[in-house]
């Protein structure tokens, strides 16, 4: 594998020596690199291992025969010096450096290394100049000596040594006229009273071996890697590939740990429910857990709380419930029923600290409510005309205002009292979300598109055209995507910074219904939305085809809500009057994993619990 300039030529820099592989007569070798073989030795070879002159020749004799190494080969071997000369097996490296006749690193770099993590800068500036001829890039061989007198200014003047420092900054820094703003913030460092203060406002280390590590893995950034190899290689090319793996797994649901002591390197990564099902049915909301039947009409709207502790469900029977989940058990009770929404509840937005919950009504609504979740108290009923359509909401980062709209031309910004602070006229708004920004408004409308709206400088700009009816929208959490459910079309996925259309989702039915699809699962890889055809669609962000059908369902399924707190919670709301509550497949006897991993005995259990639930993946 070739990263960051590897195999940019192999010309002067060639980390393999110009002998054959083995023949390592005269070639020295320090911190890592290449140890000389003294032939006239009876006894001690270079590295301290002992042996004696006959062994020595019939080691050179036995690995002149080696064939020659490929470049990939050689890349691998010095790799795995570099990890091992970390972990102090510097014995190992020469070794491992003799037999392949290959060397660590350029011997100028190695120079240039040690005197770095021992201070001696003059020393070091003067490897520069060895190096000048290696650097592909003429403007590096500037910035590396920048960062060795910033580093030599900063350990003067923590020993105290002013005016050496002073004569770094004047005679040494500002000649290069490189980074004059840094080298202004350097000289306000002259006025640091003390040690520490100059750490804390260098946001540096300190003198020491902390400090001169990371200035030297800077350092490596500018030098070609046949030159020396950037730092700790091998672990970042392993952790690419876990990485790489999981992101490609299509059912990996569990929160991403970039350790490698968290994973096996003896394996391929994989969750896929056919080869490895428990992994999957322990993450994923694929089985029925609950059926909420409270409601006693069709279920319009569902949305967890921020923190994951609470539902809220909204219906056609004007009532909005929340519900209290068990973080033990994740069963859900009824918490508290709010009451009075005379045209029902067909939107629900809880603020970000959850304290507030504003309930939106359909088209003919011309009202909105503000509810005091603790409390159960309405804050707010508001209403500018009676003429008015809210039937969207979203709040505003800070929590101190929220936007509001519909089809009939409103747009309002309002406070918490419900007094309206700036409106936007002429927009007919099917959905709303507010940008983390503060000041950005995204809203759908009947123009087949989502614009931006800045209540600030009042300035409006297109960022997606569709050419079918929007129905709904939602955002990621970082604010880069946005999920479409688009009229006779289904659900889409548009970049909202690169401006264009991503993917197109398969297997939902999508007419003229207003339904809500949502991001989900850890660093939301998942989507999921519901279907007129009863069921709810599950797929990975990156597949067009659905890796799960979930049936239960006996009518439309108008939104489906995943908790932002426990991947393997979603909740669907449907026109048959439920909200059902997914999670995990039930516990499976561990014996049927064990030996030969019965797939098909397995399967027939999934399937007839599956059935027994009323739930099913294909």
């Amino acid at each position: 594998m070739q990263a960051n300039g590897a195999g940019q030529g192999q010309n002067q820099e060639l980390p393999c020596l110009s002998a054959q592989n083995g023949d390592t007569a005269d070639m020295t070798h320090a911190n890592g690199l290449l140890s000389s073989v003294n032939n006239n030795s009876n006894n001690v070879m270079n590295n301290g291992v002992p042996g004696t002159a006959s062994s020595s020749s019939e080691l050179g004799v036995a690995i002149k025969k080696k064939k020659r190494l490929s470049p990939s080969e050689e890349d691998v071997i010095r790799l795995i010096g570099q990890h091992l000369n970390g972990l102090g097996l510097n014995q190992t490296v020469d070794l491992l450096m003799q037999e392949s006749g290959c060397r660590l690193e350029h011997p100028a770099a190695t120079k240039f290394r040690n005197h770095v993590m021992e201070g001696e800068w003059d020393k070091a500036e003067n490897d520069l100049n060895e190096l000048k001829s290696l650097v592909h890039s003429p403007h590096a061989i500037v910035r590396m000596k920048f960062l060795l007198l910033q580093q030599k200014y900063l350990e003067y003047l923590e020993d105290g040594k002013v005016l050496e420092a002073l004569q770094v900054l004047r005679c040494e820094l500002t000649p290069l006229k490189y980074n004059t703003d840094r080298i202004h913030i350097l000289s306000g460092y002259l006025m640091c009273s003390h040690a520490d203060d100059l750490r804390v406002k260098a946001e540096w280390e300190g003198k020491g071996n902390a400090s001169r590590s990371k200035l030297l893995d800077k350092l490596q950034t500018y030098l070609p890697p046949s030159v020396m190899l950037p730092p700790r290689r091998l672990q970042t090319l392993l952790r690419q590939a876990v990485e790489l793996q999981r992101d490609r797994c299509l059912y990996h649901n569990t929160k991403l740990d970039n350790h490698l002591d968290s994973v096996s390197l003896l394996i391929d990564h994989v969750c896929s429910r056919c080869q490895f099902f428990p992994c999957f049915r322990k993450q994923f909301p694929c089985f029925t857990q609950q059926i909420l039947t409270e409601h006693c009409n069709e279920v319009w709207f569902s949305k967890f709380s921020n923190d994951g502790t609470k539902l809220a469900t909204g219906s056609k029977d004007t009532t909005v419930i929340i519900w209290q989940i068990d973080q033990d058990t994740h069963q859900l009770k009824v918490w508290k029923t709010l009451e009075g929404h005379a045209y029902g509840v067909s939107y629900l937005a809880w603020s970000p600290d959850d304290t507030y919950l504003i309930a939106c009504g359909p088209d003919d609504c011309s009202e909105l409510w503000l509810w005091n979740v603790q409390t159960g108290e309405l804050r707010t009923k508001m209403s500018q005309s009676h003429e008015d359509s809210l039937t969207s909401v979203a709040w505003n980062p800070d929590g101190k205002r929220f936007v509001t709209g519909g089809q009939r031309g409103q747009f309002y910004q309002c406070d918490l009292d419900g007094n309206l602070l700036d409106s936007w006229e002429g927009v007919r708004v099917q959905c709303l979300w507010c940008l983390a920004d503060g000041k950005t408004v995204l809203a759908s409308d009947t123009h087949q598109r989502i614009r931006g709206y800045n209540f600030e400088d009042l300035t409006d700009r297109n960022i997606v055209q569709e050419d079918h009816p929007i129905m709904s929208f939602t955002i990621s959490r970082n604010g880069r995507l946005a999920l479409l459910n688009v009229a006779t079309q289904g659900v889409h996925l548009w970049d909202l910074q690169d401006r264009v259309l991503v993917r197109k989702y398969q297997g939902v039915t999508q007419g003229f219904y207003t339904i809500h699809s949502c991001f989900g699962g850890h660093n939301e890889d998942f989507i999921a939305s519901g279907s007129e055809d009863h069921k709810v669609y599950i797929w990975h962000k990156r597949s067009e085809l659905p890796i799960a059908e979930l049936t239960g369902h006996t009518r439309t399924v108008n939104c489906v809500s995943w908790n932002p707190q426990i991947p393997s919670m979603m909740a669907s709301a449907s026109d048959d009057g439920t909200v059902r509550i997914w999670g995990p497949a039930p516990y499976v006897d561990n014996q049927e994993f064990e030996g030969s991993y019965n797939y098909l005995s397995f399967w027939s259990k999934v399937i007839f619990t599956a059935k027994k639930s009323s739930s099913l993946i294909v």
